[in-house]
C-alpha cells in the first residue's frame, strides 16, 4: 500500500469545497426528484410504475456499483476515477434535461446513478492526500455533513425550481455544480492509488446488478401484469437465482466483494437489519407522499417540499441526540426504542383520511422522523462496533450495500401496494375501458382525466383511493418497523460487553467505535460512512 505524505497546501479548502459542493449535489438529489414526480407524471403521462423506476433506477445502479467503484478508484487512481464519476453523472444530467419520454428520463437516471457510485466513496477517499490526520476528521465531517444537509434540501430546491421552470431544472441544476468538481478535481487534487488494493469481481458485481434489477422488476410490474403472469414470475424466479449465486460466490472466493460471513456475528447482522429498515420505509415514504401532498392536498411543489421538512427535522434532531442516549441507556435501548416509535408514527399515519389536512400529517411526519433518526445511527454504529478492528472496512461496505438496496425495495414493494390499492380502490363506473385503464395509471392520472372530462365525481374518487392506498403502506411500515423492533430487543447485545461476545477467536478486537462516532449525516440515503480502516 502506498504512502501519501501531506504538505499543507493553501489550495487544500479549496478542493474541499468543491468536493462539498459535488456531495451536497448528490445529497439533493436523492430528494428532488420525489418533488418533481407528479408534475413529470402529468407532463409525460407516467404510471405509478414508471415512476418508481425514474426514482429506483438510480438506487439500483447505486447499490451495485458503489463497492467495485471504491476498488477501480484505488487501482487505476482515485482522482481519475472521481473525475469520471462526476463526468458520468454531468453527462446523466444533461440527457435527463433533455428527455422526452419516460424511458428518457429513467436512462438518465441509471447514468446518474453510476457517476454517484463512483463520486460517493472517492470523494472521501481523496482526503488523505489532501489533509494531515489533525484535520482530516473535521474535513470528513464537513463532506457527509454535506450530504445529509442536501437530504432536507433536495425537495426545496426542486420545489422552487419546478414552481418557476420546466421539470427538466431538476436535472439542470446538477450540470455547474459537477463541472465545478471537475475543475477542482483537475487543477487541485494530487493522484493516489493503492496497487495492492483487490481486482475488482466483475461477475459478483453483474450478478448483483441483474439480481437487484429483476427483483425490482418483478416487483414493481406486478400489480400492472398480475402476480401469476408469467415474466413477473420469470423474474423473480431469476433473481432468487441469481442473487444464491451471488452469495455462493461471495462465501468462496478468497477476497470476497460482499463479506455475507460478517452476516454471523449478531450484533452485526440485527443492526443491519434494523438501519435497513429504515431506508426501507424513509425510501418508500419520499415516494409516496409528494403525490399526497401535492394531488390530493393541492400544494404546489415548493409548498410539497417545505411540508416534507417536519419528517427531515425530526430525523436531524433526533440523529444530533442520540448519542447522548446510547451511552446512557445503550445501543440496543435506543434502536428499539426509534423502532418503536417509528411504528406508532406510521400506525398514527395510517388514520390519514381526505379530510385530515396537513396539519395531522405534520404531526406523525414529525414523530417519524424522530424514530428514523433515534433509531438508524445507533444502528449503523452498532453495526460496525460488534466487528473486529480488521474487518470494520468490509462490514462499511456490506453495510450501506444493504442499506441502498433497502431503499430500492422500499421504493418498489410499497410503491407497488399504493398502486395496486389505488387502482382497486378507484370508482371508474361508466367510464370507456381505455379512460379507466388511464385514469387508473395514478392519482395525477386520474386528475388530469377528470380535468379534461370534468369529472368532479372522479377527482374525489381519486384523492379517497391514494389515501387509502397510503394508509396501507405506512400500515406495513408500522408492523415491519414494530417486528424489527422486537427483534432487536432480542437480539442485540445488551451491553458493550456483550457487544464482542460473537467475535471469533483469533480476530484483532472490536472496531474502536464509540456511541456518536458515525456523524448524523450518515442518517441520509446515500450517504457511505467512512470506514475506519479506510485506504490512505
Amino acid at each position: 500500500m502506498d504512502t501519501v505524505t501531506v504538505t499543507p497546501d493553501p489550495r487544500r479548502w479549496w478542493a474541499l469545497s468543491a468536493l462539498v459542493a459535488s456531495m451536497l449535489t448528490l445529497g439533493f438529489d436523492t430528494t428532488i426528484l420525489n418533488v418533481a414526480l407528479p408534475t413529470m407524471a402529468r407532463d409525460l403521462g407516467a404510471t405509478t410504475g414508471q415512476q418508481q423506476w425514474m426514482a429506483d433506477a438510480y438506487v439500483v445502479v447505486f447499490a451495485a456499483l458503489m463497492l467495485p467503484a471504491g476498488l477501480l478508484g484505488d487501482r487505476f487512481g482515485r482522482r481519475r476515477m472521481l473525475i469520471t464519476g462526476l463526468g458520468i453523472f454531468l453527462a446523466g444530467s444533461l440527457v435527463g434535461v433533455l428527455a422526452g419520454d419516460v424511458d428518457a428520463v429513467i436512462a438518465a437516471r441509471a447514468v446518474m446513478g453510476v457517476g454517484a457510485a463512483l463520486v460517493t466513496p472517492l470523494a472521501l477517499a481523496v482526503l488523505p492526500s489532501l489533509f494531515a490526520p489533525d484535520e482530516r476528521t473535521r474535513a470528513v465531517g464537513v463532506i457527509s455533513s454535506a450530504s445529509a444537509l442536501g437530504l432536507p434540501l433536495g425537495p426545496i430546491i426542486g420545489g422552487w425550481l419546478l414552481n418557476h421552470y420546466w421539470w427538466g431544472s431538476v436535472f439542470l441544476v446538477n450540470v455547474p455544480m459537477a463541472a465545478l468538481g471537475i475543475a477542482a478535481c483537475l487543477f487541485l487534487l494530487p493522484e493516489t492509488r493503492d496497487p495492492a488494493s483487490p481486482k475488482v469481481d466483475a461477475l459478483s458485481t453483474a450478478l448483483t446488478a441483474t439480481g437487484l434489477a429483476a427483483l425490482i422488476y418483478g416487483i414493481i410490474e406486478a400489480p400492472t401484469r398480475g402476480w401469476g403472469d408469467p415474466l413477473i414470475l420469470g423474474m423473480l424466479g431469476a433473481a432468487v437465482v441469481l442473487i444464491a449465486a451471488l452469495v455462493l460466490r461471495e462465501r468462496r472466493v478468497e477476497r470476497p466483494m460482499l463479506d455475507m460471513t460478517l452476516l454471523a456475528h449478531r450484533g452485526f447482522l440485527f443492526n443491519t437489519i434494523a438501519a435497513t429498515l429504515v431506508m426501507f420505509v424513509l425510501s418508500g415514504l419520499l415516494f409516496v407522499l409528494p403525490p399526497y401532498l401535492q394531488a390530493v392536498l393541492g400544494h404546489d411543489a415548493l409548498g410539497t417540499g417545505v411540508r416534507l421538512l417536519p419528517m427531515m427535522g425530526g430525523l436531524l434532531v433526533a440523529s444530533r441526540t442520540a448519542a447522548p442516549v446510547v451511552a446512557r441507556f445503550g445501543a440496543r435501548a435506543s434502536v428499539s426504542a426509534g423502532l418503536v416509535v417509528l411504528a406508532f408514527a406510521a400506525l398514527l399515519g395510517t388514520r390519514t383520511t381526505v379530510d385530515s389536512g396537513y396539519g395531522f400529517t405534520a404531526l406523525w411526519l414529525s414523530v417519524t422522523g424522530l424514530g428514523f433518526g433515534f433509531s438508524v445511527i445507533p444502528a449503523m454504529n452498532g453495526a460496525l462496533g460488534t466487528l473486529p478492528r480488521d474487518r470494520a472496512g468490509s462490514g462499511s461496505g456490506l453495510l450501506m450495500t444493504l442499506r441502498q438496496v433497502g431503499g430500492a425495495i422500499g421504493i418498489a414493494l410499497l410503491g407497488s401496494l399504493l398502486s395496486a390499492a389505488f387502482r382497486d380502490r378507484l370508482d371508474v363506473t361508466g367510464l370507456p375501458a381505455q379512460v379507466a385503464d388511464t385514469a387508473g395509471d395514478s392519482v395525477v392520472a386520474a386528475h388530469v382525466v377528470a380535468e379534461q372530462a370534468h369529472l368532479t365525481g372522479l377527482v374525489a374518487s381519486a384523492n379517497d383511493a391514494y389515501v387509502h392506498g397510503m394508509d396501507l403502506v405506512l400500515l406495513v411500515c408500522g408492523i415491519a418497523a414494530l417486528v424489527t423492533a422486537l427483534l432487536a430487543a432480542a437480539f442485540l447485545p445488551g451491553a458493550a460487553h456483550d457487544e464482542t461476545a460473537d467475535t471469533g477467536p483469533g480476530d484483532a478486537g472490536p472496531a474502536d467505535l464509540a456511541p456518536g462516532d458515525l456523524d448524523p449525516a450518515d442518517a441520509a440515503p446515500g450517504v457511505v460512512a467512512a470506514r475506519p480502516d479506510a485506504r490512505q
